[in-house]
């Protein structure tokens, strides 16, 4: 089993001072990479990447709208002057919505689409020449939506489910050029994506709800993507994630919808 060290590798990771981006450049901080933070607050940028070079690592913090291309274009080449080139790209960056079809605003969807598929999309064409060249890696967070929809998530698990047909094609595409495609599904994790998930209408969600199944920590998932990424792995079903789900939502739909619908 092919096994990749990241010791010294340039690691570009988006929404990085959210709690999966966190841990995610702690984890890799860890590894002895070399950590590009991308995200939209300068302040937890500067904060962040002080604690990583506190703890021994090398890091560059550097503020990045993903839904603007050229913003994409020029954090990459920010990164590969001050490190001399990518070798992993992690599209971490995500927004999440809680709101039935029929409540959801067409905005939403958009919002939604534009951050978690063009986002990565952005980043990903930005930083291609780089990870071609250094035969690099690109880890895609998906979820468990993107694999087995849930209640209330229409357009989230379309934005993931359109990642997995974008990243599933450039594995099968770049497979020859030796460009590694990880794609990782983690279940319900304690982030604050679902905190600040959007309602129908584009504002952020003002009432709590239940969780159905196990909550993992964002260290734990963090770990977990380290070392399927260590291992080369294509697709990353993190422990929290019910592998029935999949296979239910596939060969028994409407069992699935209303299951989902009763939970």
């Amino acid at each position: 089993m092919a096994r990749r060290n990241f010791r010294h590798k340039v690691v570009v990771i988006t929404g990085a001072t959210g709690g999966i981006g966190t841990a995610l450049c702690q984890r890799f901080g860890q590894a002895r990479a070399r950590v590009v933070l991308l995200d939209l607050d300068p302040e937890l940028l500067s904060s962040l990447q002080l604690q990583l070079e506190r703890n021994g690592s090398k890091a560059l913090g550097l503020r990045c709208d993903i839904t603007d291309e050229a913003a994409c274009q020029a954090a990459m080449l920010a990164a590969q002057q001050h490190f001399g080139g990518i070798d992993v790209l992690i599209n971490n960056a995500g927004i999440a919505h809680r709101s039935r079809f029929e409540e959801t605003s067409a905005e939403v969807f958009r919002r939604v689409m534009e951050v978690n598929f063009f986002g990565a999309l952005n980043c990903t064409r930005a930083a291609l020449p780089s990870l071609l060249e250094r035969r690099g890696m690109i880890i895609t967070l998906s979820s468990r939506a993107g694999v087995s929809p849930q209640w209330g998530q229409s357009g989230y698990s379309a934005s993931k489910y359109a990642l997995h047909g974008l990243f599933e094609s450039l594995r099968r595409e770049y497979c020859p050029r030796e460009l590694k495609v990880m794609m990782v599904c983690p279940g319900f994790t304690a982030t604050d994506l679902n905190k600040n998930a959007l309602q129908g209408d584009g504002s952020r969600i003002s009432h709590s709800f239940s969780l159905a199944g196990s909550v993992a920590s964002p260290a734990d998932v963090a770990d977990d993507i380290y070392r399927g990424a260590v291992r080369e792995k294509d697709l990353l079903m993190l422990s929290n994630v019910s592998p029935w789900g999949r296979l239910v939502a596939t060969l028994a739909p409407r069992f699935y919808a209303r299951a989902v619908a009763r939970a």
